[in-house]
């Protein structure tokens, strides 16, 4: 009896999970670890990488059959949401009504800030195809230097989406680690005096302005480049929510609930593309290791561009500014206003850097449209 009853748990766990389990799977749920490390403990973009995480760490069970084509659960998320291209403009819907493009309009100029940041983004895509990616993959991986998971999400999903998990995963967790990242490029790049450059007051934005922005603004932007209208078109319709003041419940929306449930479909669907296979390989590390090169390179040409326009203008700029030109909005601002903040305490550029943050995220917009147009 003792036997038949080993023999019969014997055959169970020959049958379960446990007895296909690689040491693949093992590093994956490593890798899902750490990210659930950066989320809880340090507090990076808990919103995102939670549901990544777990995304990762379900994708990797073997036998449960939850990204199985047409019958897994998670790949109908994936499938619905992410190939058939709706998670993405749905996630900038709610950040159009998140958005105050005030600090922008009110100076003009620092979306030159935004658009220098964008270097970084084309120096990678020709850097990775030098190096023998196709030009669809380039253009995926450099647009990882714009640090906007939703832009890189739709870009790849359209271009390369066999590479999708590692490019997302790259994007988001840049963005998280945007405290740690830039601080180091700032200072290197910047003079104490620099940092120490206080910006003068900006003029006061009329709400018409704001009204007639988004309107304009995705106009001009999708007749120009008629690839970005999804995303575009999603952003200034949410920002226009927002402004015109009359749509308060979808305003509200759009903001909170809408935003809050496509989060969690966005980010446990590109967990659940991590499986071993596809993620543990040369090219996927090679992969990270390009757009870490693009996030930093976007820093620094921020800066740059910062540095250039104090040499050919009497008001002067922070050139801090110019590294909140990614579009990690707001991480970015807060780590321009922090490190200017360690130069002079009473140095207040959080609402200053909001523009180029702001802009950046314009800027990115563009630059993806700009690849499906040529590329994809």
């Amino acid at each position: 009896m003792t036997r038949e009853v080993l023999e019969s748990v014997g055959g169970l766990l020959a049958r379960s999970g446990f007895a296909h389990v690689t040491w693949g799977h093992g590093v994956m749920w490593l890798v899902a670890a750490g990210l659930l490390y950066l989320a809880i403990v340090r507090k990076f973009e808990p919103l995102l990488l939670v549901p990544i995480a777990f995304g990762v760490v379900v994708a990797n069970l073997p036998l449960a059959g939850l990204m199985e084509p047409g019958a897994g659960l998670l790949w109908r998320f994936y499938h619905y949401g992410i190939q058939w291209e709706v998670i993405p403009p749905l996630i900038f819907l709610g950040l159009g009504a998140l958005t105050d493009f005030g600090p922008l309009l009110g100076q003009p100029r620092l979306i030159f800030l935004g658009a220098g940041a964008q270097v970084g983004v084309y120096i990678t895509f020709f850097g990775a195809y030098l190096m023998g990616f196709d030009l669809p993959e380039a253009g995926t991986i450099g647009i990882i230097g714009g640090a906007d998971g939703p832009t890189t999400i739709y870009l790849a999903s359209r271009m390369a989406p066999h590479m999708l998990g590692t490019v997302a995963v790259a994007a988001y967790s840049y963005m998280a680690m945007v405290p740690l990242i830039q601080p180091p490029v700032m200072r290197l790049l910047t003079t104490d005096a620099e940092r120490r450059i206080r910006m003068k007051r900006t003029r006061k934005v009329h709400p018409a302005e704001k009204v007639v922005f988004p309107v304009l603004g995705c106009l001009v932007v999708i007749l120009l480049i008629p690839a970005s209208a999804p995303l575009m078109a999603m952003f200034m319709l949410g920002n226009l929510f927002r402004e015109s003041r009359v749509v308060e419940r979808l305003t509200n929306t759009c903001q909170n609930e809408l935003l809050n449930v496509v989060t969690i479909f966005l980010g446990i669907s590109v967990g659940a593309t991590m499986n071993a296979e596809t993620f543990l390989q040369p090219r996927a590390i090679f992969v990270f290791l390009l757009g870490l090169a693009a996030f930093v390179v976007s820093t620094a040409s921020g800066i740059c561009i910062a540095k250039l326009m104090n040499l050919l203008t009497r008001d002067k700029i922070n050139p801090l500014l110019g590294a909140a030109g990614v579009s990690a909005v707001p991480m970015a601002a807060r780590v321009v206003h922090k490190v200017g903040a360690e130069a002079d305490r009473q140095n207040y550029l959080l609402m200053y850097a909001m523009g180029p943050n702001i802009a950046g995220v314009l800027g990115t917009l563009i630059a993806a449209g700009v690849f499906l147009t040529l590329l994809g």
